[in-house]
């Protein structure tokens, strides 16, 4: 078994130290969530990592201490923001990579675009049987197999499209496609769900439980920790802890530890009264003697203030302006842009204390309806109303007006120099910016100089001092950390006002919406009453019922063309997997029966047992489901 070990791991960024001295071991089969509050240096620590194994490719990232890890180690990584080189098209930086099988299967896909090119030229049909024949040596199908459906199930299809065309979000999921394609000893992923719909994030929390290898995740997504995860490190001044177990796991784990590191505190300061009281006799005798006590007593007290943490549990007590009973409305709103209709007919009504969750799939039209409510984008035809009395905070994806060569302080005070708690007290935007982690240390700091999450704290804070009563939320999850979603959570279940969140997180649409918009492809917009999680599981069995025949025409294009109009024969592996894929495929549904029965006779109520054969009928059915798939394909050419 693989092991991946660091040692003594320091990190300093300018005057400000990270960590110190940290120390982990991460083993094959470890699916370990990394969290902590933004700016304590989870990203500066997965960046590290991803310069270590046989195929890094990350700028440096200067840092003191030792990693130990098989010569052949491999790691590959996600970044949170992706930046993939323009002129390269998606097949080049998919399948980038000089081992045999990847090389093998780019000149593979390369060939099937040149056939679907060019058809019938002799040189195309030669350069893809050469690339076949290289597969056949490779091996390789199984890797090309699995780098379509991971590329089919992120919704990435053009191949030859340049990556300067891309948007952030589909160079985001070119990017993850391309870690996960290379399938590295060490998966690092830092933010992997941000820009992905629900169907991908559903695939990747699958995909992601069957990988073979190590896996460290960055995410705000706690229902996707749970599910993935089967360790925690939490990075906090400094110090790295660990759990055993998913996000549920925990969470139990740390209130436990909160309350040993109080009961420990409390004796600290008592043993330190008694010391400091020692210190004040001044008795003459202790000079030489008394030395070991005296330094003790500095150590203590050293000790004392290192633990004194500044806690995250701080809230949003801000005043919100009167709101009344008019807020928004739409009335047969329709929008267009040129051919591309995104919504027609809508009737939408928001009054106070609405909570309205909007989600579906990405490309709908989403933040386009946050910009008409915003009043930023015109209906293409329709009515669009605003009360009198609101006042609207649209919490963008980017960080506007934020430029990095400003202060800290100076950015919040373009908007205000104070601002005032629901009770009606003055509050200075410098007891503003304490209450939302930024110590008076960093109020002069430039904004450039803040962490990404940082930013947005930051983003969100300059809002909310403004005091709306109506809350535009647009992916409010990417790059905050879980603890102050926590506290956005709270803080929006008191909100008087009015509250629309655009979001693809289950756990956070749980918690702040009432009902839900849905966006999806094809379909009309539709309100859900209900919740996040009763949508998503109704939306998943759908998916399970979804026949091969509604599934097929989402397959790639490379591979439809060329097969039709090029391939007139089998090759020999092809021939033999023939000669045997109908007995396979029998084997599978004699398991499949076989799985069914033994779950319908365990009486035992053994939930363990009974989720392990579920799984089991789940990995069974997806498999027959590929072979029923590869002998359609197969027979085209018997």
């Amino acid at each position: 078994m693989k092991e991946f070990k660091a040692e003594q791991l320091t990190k300093t960024y300018g005057e400000k130290q990270l960590f110190k001295n940290i120390a982990f071991s991460i083993q094959e089969g470890d699916k370990i969530g990394l969290i902590g509050i933004n700016g304590t240096g989870k990203s500066s620590l997965m960046r590290i990592l991803a310069q270590q194994g046989t195929n890094p490719y990350v700028e440096e990232e200067p840092f003191e201490g030792e990693f130990t890890y098989p010569h052949d180690y491999s790691v590959a990584y996600l970044p949170q923001e992706t930046k993939l080189d323009p002129e390269k098209t998606v097949l080049e930086v998919v399948f980038k990579g000089e081992a045999p099988i990847m090389r093998a299967v780019r000149q593979y896909e390369e060939a099937l675009l040149a056939m679907e090119e060019k058809g019938y030229d002799e040189a195309c049909q030669a350069q893809f049987e050469k690339a076949e024949n290289r597969m056949n040596e490779t091996d390789a199908w199984l890797a090309e197999t699995n780098a379509k459906i991971i590329l089919q199930q992120l919704g990435i299809s053009d191949l030859q499209q340049k990556c300067g065309t891309l948007s952030g979000g589909q160079q985001k999921r070119v990017g993850l496609a391309q870690v996960l394609i290379a399938q590295p000893d060490l998966l690092l992923l830092d933010e992997p769900t941000n820009h992905l719909d629900y169907r991908s994030i559903c695939w990747l929390e699958k995909y992601l439980q069957q990988y073979k290898g190590a896996l460290l995740v960055i995410t705000h997504d706690r229902y996707f920790l749970d599910q993935v995860t089967n360790r925690i490190f939490e990075l906090d001044h400094g110090i790295i802890y660990e759990y055993q177990g998913n996000y549920q796991s925990y969470l139990e784990g740390k209130a436990l530890r909160l309350e040993q590191e109080k009961v420990q505190q409390h004796k600290q300061q008592r043993l330190y009264k008694q010391e400091l009281a020692w210190m004040r006799k001044g008795v003459e005798a202790r000079r030489t003697k008394q030395e070991a006590r005296k330094k003790r007593f500095y150590d203590l007290k050293e000790a004392m203030k290192s633990n004194q943490k500044e806690e995250a549990d701080w809230n949003i007590d801000l005043a919100t302006t009167r709101l009344g009973k008019k807020v928004l409305a739409i009335e047969e709103g329709s929008l267009a842009f040129g051919d591309h209709v995104l919504f027609t007919h809508l009737n939408l009504l928001i009054q106070n204390h609405e909570r309205l969750g909007i989600t579906g799939d990405n490309g709908t039209g989403k933040t386009s309806l946050l910009n008409v409510l915003a009043g930023r984008l015109p209906l293409t035809s329709g009515v669009y109303e605003i009360g009198e009395t609101v006042k609207i905070a649209y919490y963008t994806q980017q960080n506007e007006g934020m430029e990095d060569n400003k202060r800290v302080i100076q950015f919040l005070q373009e908007v205000a120099e104070e601002t005032r708690t629901k009770d009606q007290s003055i509050v200075s935007v410098t007891e503003m910016l304490e209450r939302f982690l930024f110590p008076r240390s960093m109020h002069g700091t430039l904004v450039g100089k803040l962490s990404g999450g940082e930013k947005r704290r930051l983003y969100l804070l300059k809002l909310l001092i403004q005091q709306p009563n109506v809350l535009l939320l647009d992916e409010p999850t990417n790059d905050l950390d879980i603890d102050t979603l926590t506290i956005l959570e709270d803080y929006l279940s008191t909100f008087p006002g009015a509250v629309i969140t655009v979001s693809h997180d289950r756990y956070f649409l749980d918690k702040v919406a009432e009902r839900l918009l849905l966006f999806e492809k094809g379909e009309d917009l539709s309100l859900y009453y209900g919740s996040a999680s009763e949508y998503f599981a109704e939306k998943e069995q759908s998916f399970r019922k979804t026949t091969k025949k509604e599934e097929k025409p989402k397959e790639p294009k490379v591979e439809e063309k060329p097969e039709k109009v090029e391939k007139k024969k089998l090759t020999y592996m092809e021939q033999k997997e023939w000669e045997t894929i109908e007995e396979d495929i029998e084997q599978l549904e004699t398991s499949i029966s076989e799985i069914e029965d033994e779950m319908s006779q365990n009486t035992t109520a053994d939930f363990v047992y009974l989720g392990e054969l579920q799984q089991k009928l789940d990995e069974t059915n997806q498999a027959l489901e590929e072979k029923l798939e590869r002998w359609e394909y197969l027979s085209q050419y018997v």
